[in-house]
């Protein structure tokens, strides 16, 4: 920073600073701090991502740096005024970058003629792509006389409906939700989301790109085009006026690029340099105050972003010696003529919000759970013309290949069937009745477990609770301690056990959050309050690595308090055994980790029982850890997070906390899609051993793992590889993780049992075999094993042969490459480990129960027998048959997309009241244009449906003229219609259901 600002500074006291195109810095952070330094000065900065790819990449994993560089470059040739300098890292700017005339715009603009085809041709040109719904930037989606874009730069989306060919109006809408905002818009800008190529040029580098030698999965434009700009591109520094960093200087070498790309390496070399500072020092002062007041004598500048912050460090706004600038800069510096200080922290970069809609990836074949007939496989929607009118239908399939056709206004009825990550499960025979006793004997189990939760929740709830003090500074300082700004679901998380701890009511909190969200740094927070109010503390995890993973590392934060602290796992030998448990009866040791080795100690004053990775625990085990001390206090800790419903049904009875939000300083995982080849596996090997990485390679397949280990041995002799699935025995899979986390091999080859649960940070590559046999969210779970420090993760998912794999399975990879399958790809996942994380809850010896009914109906079932013992009884879920003549169903030429139909189907299937079809139909008409008939009469049908079960109507039919419906007590009643259309039964039925 200071030889930068020294440097930026003399030139613009030598009025020369105009002279300065092109700052070439070192790397994003560097970046950051120059387009800070350049804003002070007064001048426009322009900053392009860090660009880290090798040349002939796959550039989808690269594609919201792409997007970035598309952006800055675009803004920095159309700002028209002299006083601008353009920051890029030294990666990004040894490539040639596209020329000023790649970047165009046009507008929309209200009552505009837009010819459709000629505005799709413009923005695939451009590098739009098109989605079923917009939900990121760079997306565009046109759906008859509906137009959705996302522009480059974007936070939300432009919706434009169209009159025929004219624009009768634009609105905004919020990619999260797709709702439309109510105000109207003139007009809005469209930037090109890659370059402004007529049809002739982008035609041109796609043939290029289709005729290259390289391992990018598809060969488009995407993927490819960046590297083939041929003309369109120029090498900046020699367009451009440029100085560069003395760091980027060194960085030189390590950037093979410019041997590979013939650029002259000279150039750069002559260029002038900026060397070290002379006379600015970077500085860190503690007390701002003291610092200035010792510095009085020079120069003084304090940024803040508010007058608060300035008031918040005891300034004196009104002090003329300080000359106040109030701008985000972050710049500290001091030399022998002036002191710069920012009271601004740095804010992070901004994180892609969370996509809300969860849109229905329901394939075919995957298998379903039907509450009443149980597991089939779903065959898809089909019409089915009953009587002379058209419905639609789900259909499943069931042992013998009975189908059970399901209404699709009863689509509530299945659910996805998830089950500890199994991709298959045993369809069950339709009509027997077996399902329906298997469920009422787990339904009987579910009651015997969810009477022993609330009995222990109610005896705990009478005991009176071990009192701690949590107001001590000392716990603020540990906190200001980690090095880094806790999250604000880590805060809260600690405020919340804070506020348990010191009740006086026995705590029993669970907090759920993914791995590496700072479980363990909340819980440390709660070891420390009550071991500095005197008490003793036990962690307990589910293994030897991760028993020695937490001791070491809190035994480091715990140094400054002195804490007398042990460990006490299967390793320990029994001589130290023997004077740990000595130690703790005592009350000599204050804190022990270990794991179930715990589960028989004695303490002198145990207050607080710490549970890791919850879930790996059965509910006995966690039973006999309550039972070490009746009034101490517990609290868990899991990978997997709860589902809403169940974790409201259970936060009567605990408590609960969440980390949803990741660390900021963690980094994402770059992903790519690869067909295997011996010489991938040995180059992603190699790169990963150059940077003194270890990998994991997930081969889910025992019967050749041991082959899989030769084939990797005999592309790389001089690795060494080690073996780890289920059926080796755990004491020796423990020592092989303690081996790989010692660095003593290079690569964990594993199925796919490595999913959850380890934290090596040293592991920064995983390789997975046969991706395309693996789900959504099994991929995503695998690709979270790496990219854990501050080291960026690399994820490689390999199929054997792309030609052979379903377009599905190329479509879910190529959206985990490039991290945009309308967010729904995570979501799901999400959603699948939701539901797995409710089955943790009561424990493993469970997992037969729920493999015959699945993960979904026993969590509903379990939901339900606490609500019942809770007092809190719901009604049973009743449905009602429809079997009336009418064409109603969501048309595929109102609404294309199958998935998009599917999601709509399920959402209004729950509907439970009118108000909520409203909002739904509302929602349609922005999102797709007015209803068809079919799908205007479909969404009459739900009413009828909503209201017919409000009057406990089992079924509702016609007959030419004649309705007939029959009520929960078999009594029939039927009318007349006026007519046999449509919207006379329709009608008719309606005003008999609202009388």
């Amino acid at each position: 920073m200071n030889n930068i600002y020294e440097f930026l500074k003399n030139l613009k006291d030598e009025k020369r600073l105009k002279e300065c195109q092109l700052l070439i810095v070192n790397d994003d952070k560097q970046a950051q701090e120059a387009h800070d330094i350049v804003s002070f000065l007064g001048h426009k900065p322009f900053v392009l991502a860090d660009f880290r790819a090798n040349f002939g990449d796959d550039l989808l994993s690269f594609s919201t740096e792409l997007q970035d560089i598309t952006k800055a470059l675009s803004e920095f040739y159309s700002y028209k005024k002299q006083n601008k300098i353009l920051i890029a890292p030294i990666r990004t700017i040894s490539f040639p970058l596209p020329k000023a005339k790649c970047f165009d715009s046009f507008e929309i603009n209200f009552a505009d003629t837009i010819k459709i085809e000629e505005l799709k041709s413009k923005l695939y040109n451009w590098g739009y792509y098109f989605v079923d719904i917009v939900t990121s930037e760079a997306e565009a989606s046109i759906r008859g006389d509906i137009i959705d874009i996302c522009p480059l730069g974007c936070e939300f989306g432009y919706r434009v409906s169209l009159f025929d060919d004219e624009v009768e109006s634009i609105r905004k809408f919020d990619i999260e939700d797709q709702k439309s905002f109510k105000e109207e818009i003139e007009s809005f800008t469209i930037n090109p989301a890659f370059l402004a190529l007529d049809e002739e040029t982008y035609s041109l580098i796609n043939e290029q790109v289709q005729t290259v030698s390289s391992d990018a999965f598809i060969k488009d434009i995407h993927s490819l085009g960046f590297w083939y700009l041929n003309d369109l591109g120029t090498y900046l520094p020699q367009e451009m006026n440029c100085f560069i960093t003395k760091e980027s200087l060194d960085e030189i070498n390590e950037v093979y690029l410019f041997e590979e790309k013939r650029v002259n390496k000279d150039k750069f070399l002559s260029t002038p340099q900026i060397f070290a500072s002379k006379n600015h020092k970077e500085i860190a002062p503690a007390n701002i105050k003291e610092y200035i007041n010792f510095h009085k004598d020079k120069k003084i500048t304090v940024i803040s972003t508010t007058e608060a912050k300035v008031k918040g460090h005891d300034l004196d706004l009104n002090d003329k010696n300080i000359n106040y600038v109030f701008e985000p800069y972050i710049l500290n510096l001091v030399s022998d003529d002036e002191v710069i200080i920012s009271l601004n922290k740095e804010i992070k970069k901004r994180r892609k919000k969370k996509i809300k809609l969860v849109l229905d990836e329901l394939q075919v074949n995957d298998y379903v759970v039907h509450e009443k007939h149980g597991i089939g496989q779903y065959k898809g929607i089909e019409p089915v013309t009953v009587m002379g009118a058209k419905r639609d239908f789900v259909i499943v399939q069931y042992a013998g290949e009975d189908k059970l056709l399901i209404p699709v206004e009863n689509i509530d009825l299945i659910d996805r069937y998830v089950a500890d990550g199994s991709s298959y499960a045993t369809v069950d025979k339709l009509g027997k009745g077996s399902f329906a006793k298997l469920k009422e004997k787990v339904k009987d189990r579910l009651f015997a477990i969810a009477n022993d939760i609330i009995k222990l929740a109610a005896a705990r709830e009478l005991i009176n609770g071990i009192k701690i003090n949590t107001d001590k500074q000392a716990l603020i300082d540990f906190a200001k301690s980690s090095g880094f700004e806790y999250t604000k679901d880590q805060t809260r998380s600690v405020r919340e056990i804070f506020t348990d701890l010191s009740s006086g009511r026995v705590m029993d909190r669970l907090l759920s959050g993914d791995v590496g969200f700072g479980k363990t740094e909340v819980a440390m927070n709660a070891l420390l309050a009550v071991i500095l109010d005197g008490k003793q503390a036990i962690f307990v995890c589910p293994t030897t690595l991760l028993a020695t993973q937490h001791y070491h590392g809190m035994q480091k934060r715990f140094e400054p308090y002195g804490i007398s602290m042990a460990k006490l796992d299967g390793r320990t030998t029994a001589k130290e055994k023997t004077e740990i448990k000595k130690g703790l009866a005592s009350g000599e040791i204050k804190c022990v980790i270990g794991t179930h080795s715990l589960l028989n100690i004695t303490a002198n004053d145990l207050a607080l029982v710490i549970v890791d990775e919850e879930h790996k625990f059965g509910v006995k085990q966690k039973e006999k850890l309550k039972n070490l001390r009746e009034d101490v206090h517990i609290f868990s800790m899991s990978a997997t997070p709860i589902p809403r419903t169940l974790n409201l049904a259970l936060s009567k009875l605990k408590g609960m906390s969440s980390l949803l939000t990741p660390p900021t300083e963690r980094l994402g995982v770059r992903t790519y899609v690869k067909e295997y080849s011996d010489k991938l596996i040995k180059e992603i090997i190699l790169r990963e051993k150059r940077r003194g990485g270890q990998l994991f390679y997930v081969h889910n397949n025992i019967a050749s793992i041991e082959a899989k280990k030769a084939d990797i041995l005999e592309v790389v002799p001089n690795i060494k590889v080690e073996v780890i699935h289920s059926k080796i025995k755990p004491a020796d899979a423990e020592k092989i993780l303690d081996a790989f986390e010692a660095k003593e091999f290079d690569i964990l080859l594993a199925t796919s049992i490595v999913e959850s649960g380890l934290h090596l940070p040293n592991a920064n590559s995983i390789i997975i075999d046969g991706a395309d046999r693996f789900g959504i969210a099994d991929l995503h779970q695998l690709r979270g094993r790496v990219g854990r420090s501050n080291k960026e993760g690399f994820c490689y998912y390999v199929v054997e042969d792309k030609k052979q794999i379903t377009s599905d399975a190329v479509k879910r990879l190529l959206a985990l490459e490039s991290n945009s399958y309308l967010g729904s790809g995570t979501a799901l996942a999400h959603q699948d480990l939701e539901i797995r994380g409710g089955g943790n809850i009561i424990g493993e010896a469970q997992s037969g129960h729920i493999k015959q009914i699945g993960y979904g109906l026993y969590l509903k079932m379990l939901e339900d027998a606490l609500a019942s013992l809770s007092g809190d009884v719901k009604e049973e879920n009743k449905t009602v048959d429809i079997k009336l003549a009418i064409s109603a169903f969501i048309s595929d030429e109102y609404i294309h997309e199958d998935r998009v139909r599917l999601e709509l189907y399920r959402r209004l299937s729950k509907c439970q009241d009118k108000e909520a079809v409203y909002l739904i139909e509302e929602e349609m008409e922005d999102r797709f244009g007015k209803p068809d008939l079919p799908t205007k009469q479909f969404l009459e049908l739900i009413i009828i449906k909503i209201l017919a079960l409000q009057k406990g109507i089992q079924t509702i039919g016609s007959y030419e003229m004649n309705i007939t419906f029959t009520k929960s007590d078999d009594t029939k009643e039927t009318i007349k219609s006026p007519s046999k259309d449509d919207d006379d039964i329709i009608a008719t039925t309606l005003k008999y259901l609202r009388k």
